[in-house]
């Protein structure tokens, strides 16, 4: 089969040539080892995870994609949740927590909702299901290294884990107040969710690559055991290659056709620009209502401090914790790291690079989850409909959030890590005291 043919070729290579890697972290240049099923290779400078090695990967991530596609038609399919109240109820399907948004006039959340629940999950799936079969039975072209760009680029975006995180909050909300029905949409999603992160985690990146074009040798002149700046080259962010950088500045990725650069071009200005942007945001995020609960005609509207508040006065400590971490620490969290780290970056900090880098690899991993608090809102809008009995219905500080949410993981995104390291730490000098 293929595969087999395809990791035959991938040992040959590893024992005829030393694969080098760039670390797109730290620039450390390093040599790759013979990895076997279930071993990594990871930077010697930063502990980056340069090559996650796994058994039959064609067949291991094809597998969990359809699984994964299986349930998410399934989730569309039937009723996600259903709410009772004094004799009148209400159901609806997942797709509706986005489309509901659209009736009072929030289409950009309605489009950020509907992109990282269900349509960006899609792509990556079936892109994932049809590159996999290529590699499997076929030959694979030019388009297909398109294909495997775009996943890389989707794993960020897709939300399914907050998701439910976010339903689960929702429900605890409304639970002392109606009766609660989960559907099986609901159960659907939830092993969607979990399937599509054994999915992501499943890709073994290294032979996926290899697989598709082969693996040109890395630049003669190439050094192990320092940076790749300083020796006029740059590793591939997507694939990984090594390669020389022309002085025309016009550098594109042999293997993937990602554009390269040393360090990406105005990183920290970019950064800046979106942290300034969010930081203006987060105002009226916090001072409008999220949403607003209209109870036998009485509307009564919702900070997020506001309804963290709430919780506790209602004793969901926990549920609480939930939405002031996700929607008040992570944020404020955000915009102070990556905006200490841009301020900092071009001098010599004592703080070790390794700590700065661990305290950037936090602020990047955590971004998404403050979504949390825009799909309760969008799941309760949907939701909760009884007439002049109780209805809710979206506040201006949804759209804000939303968008500090994306500005945010976009800075970080923008921000180059590898910037850290151009510095050296400057030495510690022991403290001169007085002879006793």
């Amino acid at each position: 089969m293929k595969q087999a043919v395809s990791l035959q070729k991938l040992d040959k290579n590893l024992s005829g040539q030393r694969r080098l890697r760039a670390c797109h972290e730290c620039d450390w240049v390093s040599a790759l080892p013979r990895l076997h099923a279930g071993e990594v290779a990871q930077c010697p400078r930063c502990q980056h995870i340069l090559v996650r090695r796994h058994y039959r990967p064609a067949q291991r991530s094809l597998a969990l994609a359809i699984s994964a596609v299986i349930a998410l038609l399934i989730s569309v399919s039937f009723p996600f949740v259903s709410f009772s109240i004094k004799g009148i109820g209400h159901s609806i399907e997942i797709e509706q927590t986005a489309s509901m948004l659209l009736s009072f006039e929030q289409p950009i959340v309605a489009i950020v909702v509907a992109l990282s629940i269900i349509i960006l999950p899609a792509l990556y799936l079936f892109s994932v299901i049809w590159l996999q079969l290529v590699l499997l039975f076929s030959e694979p072209k030019m388009k297909h290294r398109y294909i495997a760009r775009t996943l890389k680029h989707l794993d960020s975006w897709m939300m399914a884990d907050v998701f439910i995180i976010g339903a689960l909050v929702s429900l605890f909300k409304i639970a002392g107040m109606a009766d609660i029905q989960l559907g099986t949409a609901f159960w659907a999603y939830a092993v969607f969710a979990f399937l599509l992160l054994m999915t992501t985690r499943s890709i073994d990146a290294d032979w996926m690559w290899f697989a598709i074009a082969g693996e040109p040798r890395a630049p003669a002149q190439t050094k192990t055991g320092q940076g790749a700046a300083q020796q006029g080259l740059t590793g591939c962010p997507t694939c990984g290659l090594i390669h020389e950088l022309s002085k025309n500045g016009d550098n594109h990725c042999l293997r993937c056709g990602e554009h390269l650069h040393a360090r990406a071009p105005q990183s920290l200005q970019r950064t800046m620009a979106l942290l300034l942007a969010s930081t203006i945001l987060y105002i009226p995020a916090n001072v409008y209502p999220i949403m607003t609960t209209t109870t036998f005609g009485q509307a009564s509207n919702s900070t997020i401090m506001g309804g963290v508040i709430g919780l506790i006065q209602h004793g969901s400590w926990p549920i609480a914790m939930v939405i002031f971490i996700a929607s008040i620490l992570v944020p404020i969290g955000k915009l102070l790291v990556l905006s200490w780290l841009c301020l900092t970056v071009n001098n010599a900090h004592q703080l070790s690079q390794m700590a700065r880098l661990k305290l950037y690899r936090i602020t990047e991993f955590i971004g998404r989850w403050s979504m949390v608090d825009v799909f309760v809102v969008s799941i309760l809008v949907a939701l909760i409909h009884a007439g002049d009995l109780i209805s809710v219905t979206p506040g201006p500080a949804a759209l804000a959030f939303a968008s500090v949410v994306v500005l945010t993981m976009l800075a970080a995104i923008t921000f180059d890590s590898r910037l850290i390291w151009d510095n050296p730490q400057p030495e510690l000098r022991p403290l001169r005291g007085k002879k006793v």
